[in-house]
């Protein structure tokens, strides 16, 4: 049975990023106005590992992303 949460984690931006370029989903969230959050629900879950614990985060990326679709009608 797998375990709550996910597997994966996000490198720290440094060094390796500047060289690989800018990530194509980073890039699109941006556009958005919605990459802060995005990190932030990012960032807690690679300390908590369940997205359970990021509930406010969560939300907070939600409600920016739907802010963003209203504007857009």
């Amino acid at each position: 049975m797998a375990k709550p949460g996910h597997s994966w984690s996000r490198a720290p931006a440094g060094k390796e990023e500047e060289e690989e370029g800018e990530d194509p989903l980073d890039a699109r969230i941006a556009r958005t106005g919605c990459l802060e959050q995005h990190r932030e629900l990012q960032e807690c879950m690679e300390q908590h590992r369940d997205w359970r614990h990021c509930q406010t985060q969560l939300r907070a990326f939600g409600a920016c992303m739907a802010r963003r679709e209203q504007r857009e009608q």
